[in-house]
């Protein structure tokens, strides 16, 4: 066994640089006694919807509960349908159930992992009062491709950008637009791990809808809306406390740098990697990812696991089961076969180390070992 060691994920080294003023942000908190919502997630409200340039932004418990106000400020209801993928973690199809709708499963493209937005016009019914896609492993749907076909039918977008803080795409040819402003609401996760985490869980909608701003910020606090105790209907209890608003905060303003740093390490993968039997993530000038996985695919993926981790490289494996052939979803009768693509990337897609700290030699090292394990094949 080898006595080095690359984590998957290296919290500790983001935390360092920035430990005094995360400190002095809960500090303010602390002396404040103000826990729940209060100005630091107001700011950070402010400061998210400007640098995502939308309008608005409600900061939240948890990215989960964002699709769920999401659906729910739409009027998505029992009965209803909502277009999404079936390759990702639960939470969108969970969000959707949460409503009593019926998440309708759209196959992927391999390449891209994402949803196959030449496959969503025939799954549009007249039930249909969604599309919900996932930006996954922070790779952008082609979001200017999927508003033509959501406008066509008339239908609502919630982007699932969860994965996704930085990712964007060209608009008309010379100007780029980060994922979560394209569609009427956009939804991230804060989950510590993410490109842009929480110490703890955290979520956030954005949109330019004042409509829809209002009643998402009333639906997280119980429903009350201009006065405490009273309320117009019923809520939940989704708000975000004011020490993941103050750590988030302090997080935004180096947002910018962690993703360039991303794609720069993507970037050196793809370089170390050419002409290996393995996939690589697909590039696309319109389309720029946040990388917050870097996701191989090969069909011998438990063999370059085990040879990767005798040399002390920590992978991951994301999602080894579509969601609609999980037992959850087992009522809805799907069988295997019927989402190709998702299947093929379920038991084929391997994530390598990546976060703005690692080293290049560090890259390199894993790189070298691929080659090596790619030779002994």
């Amino acid at each position: 066994m080898s006595t080095t060691r690359i984590p998957f994920v290296d919290l500790q080294a983001q935390y360092r640089p920035i430990r005094d003023e995360i400190r002095q942000a809960l500090d303010r908190v602390l002396d404040s006694t103000n826990f729940i919502l209060g100005e630091e997630v107001a700011r950070f409200e402010r400061d998210f919807a400007e640098y995502l340039g939308a309008k608005h932004c409600v900061a939240l418990n948890s990215g989960t509960s964002a699709l769920h106000l999401a659906l729910i400020a739409l009027g998505v209801k029992e009965g209803d349908e909502v277009i999404t993928t079936p390759h990702s973690f639960i939470a969108p199809a969970e969000a959707i159930s949460y409503t009593g709708a019926r998440p309708v499963f759209v196959d992927i493209e391999t390449a891209t992992f994402n949803l196959d937005i030449s496959k969503i016009r025939a799954a549009i019914t007249r039930k249909t009062k969604a599309i919900m896609p996932v930006h996954l492993y922070g790779q952008p749907v082609d979001m200017v491709r999927l508003m033509e076909v959501a406008r066509e039918y008339c239908v609502p977008v919630i982007e699932d950008a969860a994965q996704a803080h930085g990712a964007e795409c060209l608009i008309k040819g010379d100007r780029w637009k980060k994922v979560g402003t394209f569609g009427d609401i956009g939804c991230f996760s804060f989950y510590p791990t993410k490109n842009l985490g929480a110490c703890g869980e955290g979520g956030a909608v954005v949109t330019d809808s004042q409509i829809i701003f209002e009643k998402i910020r009333t639906l997280r606090n119980h429903g009350q809306k201009d006065r405490r105790y009273y309320h117009p209907f019923i809520g939940y209890n989704y708000r975000m406390t004011a020490f993941q608003g103050a750590v988030l905060g302090v997080k935004l303003k180096r947002l910018d740098a962690w993703v360039a740093a991303r794609r720069s390490r993507a970037a050196l993968y793809d370089e170390g990697l050419r002409d290996l039997p393995l996939k690589i993530p697909k590039r696309a000038e319109n389309l720029r990812g946040a990388y917050h996985q870097y996701v191989v695919r090969t069909e011998d993926r438990e063999g370059l696991m085990k040879y990767l981790g005798e040399r002390g490289i920590e992978t991951g494996v994301y999602y080894p089961l579509p969601i609609p052939l999980q037992d959850a979803y087992r009522h809805m009768g799907y069988k295997k076969g019927d989402f190709p693509s998702a299947e093929t990337c379920a038991k084929e897609c391997l994530s390598l180390p990546i976060y703005p700290e690692l080293a290049e030699s560090d890259i390199r090292y894993v790189c070298s070992g691929i080659r090596d394990w790619a030779r002994s094949k």
